[in-house]
């Protein structure tokens, strides 16, 4: 019969006698999970896309790849320019740094999700221009061991020619023959003091010869005086001069003046202090001029070693690995040449682009479904939220008015009260006033009686 022919081919599968469940699929367990939540993904919200489920999970494990980098770099940084730390201090400041990267990361991430599609730009700019600042601290000490052994040898050289030029300024400033470079703006802070110079030595010859020249033309002018004194008293007191008195011979009062003047100037010239002191700096001259001679090797060693001890303590003050020495140094090695220059460049964007790359998948995958998604659901959340403030709003106007409308109720009660109560008083008082009426025309009904 034909009501026994098959409905469809019997080649073809039966279908499921119940219809497979598609949207939302069912939720989704496992360390996945946890990578999502990292960057605020809702899975309530995802399930209705689980196609986009793996684009999210590897979306956080972006999130977690620039934290623990910026943990390295932090890690690499304390030991490189803080040597001095211990490995704990530096283990617990790498990972305080990982967690504020991860965290800044997971809010610059999860405050993209649901951005709508016409303003993604003006909204991931600012994220963007963060993200960057924020990996080229994570960067630096990154490229600084990138470019350790050249950085190195450019301090190196860079000190090994500060120390030669400071070396150079000494030698300069200080030459070998004492000569005098105060006069010299240059020299300002390159003396040294050094005892014994053959220019100090000259300078000290100069002024005793000065000196002693000066006292001796002193001394000949005082002797030339006192020879002029002797002599007249040589003469004023000769033989031929003497005064003779009853056979006894004495001096005439002219020589006696000659002798006293002659007396008193030879111990007021102080002929004899000054003779003395020429002595001295006669002594002094021959004594320095003995020193003179071996002046020249004595100064020059002490010289060259005082020279030696400032060039070894400026070669020893000199920073071989502070942070800014090694930036200056990475700089000079980036442009020494064009492509080393070219080299430094690339590393450094492909590092900034690393860095920065949770907001750039956001900028370059654009927006998703679940954005849309997540869109709608702020925006019916909106919708709820205001239709619960027009229902808390209407609630609270008719509370209000069942407020009033029992207000007025209890006031006209208590009103009824009031007025029941009046009367009440009222005719008690009648009361009271009509039986006072009655007593008093009983009392003179009976008092006119008698």
């Amino acid at each position: 019969m034909a009501t026994d022919a098959p409905v469809r081919p019997a080649d073809r599968p039966s279908l499921p006698e119940e219809p497979m469940a598609f949207r939302p699929a069912r939720a989704a367990r496992g360390p996945a999970v946890l990578l999502r939540r990292l960057i605020g993904i809702r899975e309530d919200v995802l399930d209705w896309v689980p196609e986009e489920r793996t684009r999210y999970t590897w979306y956080g494990a972006i999130v977690v790849n620039t934290a623990v980098l910026g943990g390295a770099s932090m890690a690499l940084a304390l030991v490189t320019f803080r040597d001095e730390l211990p490995l704990g201090v530096v283990l617990l400041v790498a990972l305080i740094w990982f967690w504020v990267v991860l965290a800044l990361d997971s809010w610059l991430v999860s405050s993209t999700h649901g951005i709508p599609a016409k303003s993604p730009l003006r909204v991931l700019l600012p994220r963007l221009v963060l993200s960057v600042l924020l990996g080229l601290f994570i960067a630096e000490p990154l490229l600084f061991q990138i470019f350790d052994k050249e950085i190195r040898q450019e301090i190196a050289v860079g000190n090994e020619q500060k120390v030669a030029d400071y070396r150079g300024m000494l030698a300069r400033c200080n030459p070998s023959d004492g000569e005098d470079t105060t006069t010299r703006p240059e020299c300002g802070g390159y003396q040294l003091k050094v005892a014994g110079s053959p220019a100090t030595l000259q300078g000290q010859i100069d002024d005793n010869t000065a000196r002693a020249k000066k006292l001796q033309t002193q001394v000949d002018q005082i002797n030339k005086t006192l020879n002029a004194k002797m002599a007249t008293e040589q003469r004023e007191c000769a033989r031929d001069r003497w005064i003779w008195w009853n056979g006894v011979a004495d001096v005439s009062e002219t020589c006696k003046r000659a002798r006293a003047d002659s007396s008193s100037y030879r111990t007021t010239s102080k002929i004899k202090k000054y003779e003395s002191d020429l002595s001295s700096l006669n002594e002094k001259g021959r004594s320095l001029a003995s020193r003179q001679n071996t002046a020249d090797d004595i100064y020059q060693t002490a010289l060259q070693g005082r020279i030696d001890g400032k060039t070894e303590q400026h070669a020893a003050d000199l920073d071989d690995d502070g942070i800014l020495t090694r930036a200056h140094a990475l700089g000079a090695v980036a442009w020494s040449d064009w492509y080393a220059g070219f080299v430094a460049l690339l590393l450094h964007a492909l590092l900034l682009a690393v860095d920065a790359m949770p907001v750039l998948a956001k900028l370059m995958s654009g927006s998703t479904t679940y954005d849309r998604l997540l869109t709608r659901r702020f925006e019916a959340g909106g919708r709820f939220h205001a239709d619960d403030l027009q229902v808390q709003h209407a609630c609270a106007a008719m509370e209000h008015e069942v407020q009033r409308h029992r207000f007025n109720q209890e006031t006209t009660d208590r009103m009824n009260r009031l007025e029941h109560q009046y009367r009440l008083g009222q005719a008690e008082r009648a009361a009271q006033f009509r039986a006072e009426l009655d007593a008093r025309a009983a009392r003179i009904l009976r008092e006119g009686g008698r």
